[in-house]
């Protein structure tokens, strides 16, 4: 309950950041490719020296904050990726941010089915675990190689330790293209996780709490407008009534949607999904406040916008929130409870997918103050 407290607090704080467009102060924590902390220096020879260390190849795309870390996953987009999931001191000055294995080196083995192959998203719960999806599926922009089944594994931040692993083999296909994860617990206790399968238009449902899963395929009104099935984002955003519901949508859809959670833990999506409306662009959806505030950016643009979904889907009830950079793009907006702010995450990650970063992708994590 003090945990519920303490959260509830710092979004309301959260709340009043976010008053005007302009002024916004920003503190950063910055690096550039993939800085590691290693056991030991010929543990790093023998990996660069083999090909498995590159640190043009490393990128952090999501995050996760728990006090004063943050909880990183590094994407095996390409060979070269030493650790797939890692965490940064938020304390860490200038642009020498070094990353550390989480929660230790030997779950980084690629090969090893108990280990993580490459994580795409994370989930942070109230009760201090940290939630993590593995595709199983390396070297994604290059030539992709199945090494393991796909699973979500539950690891509590105070102490390391892995507390699940689930298996998500049985509800995803070969050609499955897993790419968010959100976690939500009911009013009776019961954890459930919401994956989004882009390429099976689906969203896989598992209750922790029974043991067991199934798979929700939305009706084919959500490709509305959408070229290709390319990115399927998932958006877990909380009422005021104590009730949750998912916003969703592909990245080339032209509309947004939503469905209640009650309704997938039910197992079916069938008459239950709504439509938002169309969207003023082509956007990317990066997080929510852990309430009922959905934060988004348009394609191409840096610039961050702010919608409480207690409003209509207009334009008009778009708040920009924060101007970024014309080299960075926010991958995700993230809350940080203990400072009672948000921060983004932002890379140069078109450069990244060239292959035009030079030394390394640039990668920052920018805190969002009170506009004075």
């Amino acid at each position: 309950m003090l945990r519920l407290l303490a959260v509830a607090f710092a979004l309301a704080a959260v709340t009043t950041a976010y008053d005007c467009n302009r002024g916004v102060e920003m503190k950063s924590i910055q690096w550039t490719g993939g800085s590691f902390e290693w056991p030991c220096s010929t543990t790093k020879s023998i990996f660069k020296n083999s090909g498995r260390y590159n640190t043009k190849h490393v990128i952090a795309t999501r995050a996760q904050i728990y006090r004063d870390e943050a909880f990183l996953v590094l994407p095996r987009y390409k060979s070269g990726v030493p650790v797939t999931v890692a965490k940064v001191s938020l304390r860490s000055k200038g642009c020498s941010a070094t990353l550390t294995a989480f929660p230790c080196w030997s779950m980084q083995e690629e090969g090893t089915c108990s280990a993580f192959q490459n994580a795409v998203d994370l989930f942070l719960d109230p009760q201090d675990i940290l939630w993590v999806l593995d595709t199983g599926v390396v070297m994604t922009l290059e030539e992709p190689v199945y090494r393991c089944p796909p699973k979500v594994v539950a690891i509590n931040v105070k102490t390391g330790k892995i507390v699940k692993t689930i298996d998500l083999s049985g509800l995803a296909c070969s050609s499955s293209r897993l790419q968010y994860l959100v976690v939500d617990y009911s009013s009776d206790g019961r954890i459930t996780l919401y994956v989004s399968d882009a390429a099976m238009r689906a969203i896989l449902v598992y209750d922790v709490t029974a043991g067991r899963g199934y798979r929700v395929v939305l009706p084919a009104a959500v490709t509305s407008g959408a070229a290709r099935r390319d990115v399927l984002y998932l958006a877990l955003v909380r009422r005021s009534d104590g009730s949750s519901c998912l916003v969703f949508t592909y990245l080339s859809s032209s509309r947004m949607f939503t469905i209640r959670t009650e309704y997938l833990r039910k197992g079916s999506a069938s008459g239950k999904v709504h439509d938002l409306g169309p969207k003023p662009a082509t956007l990317v959806i990066l997080g929510t406040d852990g309430g009922a505030a959905l934060f988004f950016r348009y394609e191409g643009r840096s610039e961050v916008y702010r919608w409480d979904t207690a409003n209509c889907f207009k334009q008009e009830n778009f708040q920009l929130v924060y101007q970024g950079s014309s080299c960075l793009l926010a991958t995700q907006v993230v809350v940080d409870y203990k400072r009672g702010r948000m921060r983004v995450l932002e890379s140069n990650f078109p450069d990244f997918i060239q292959g035009t970063v030079g030394c390394g992708a640039n990668q920052a994590l920018t805190i969002m103050q009170a506009c004075s």
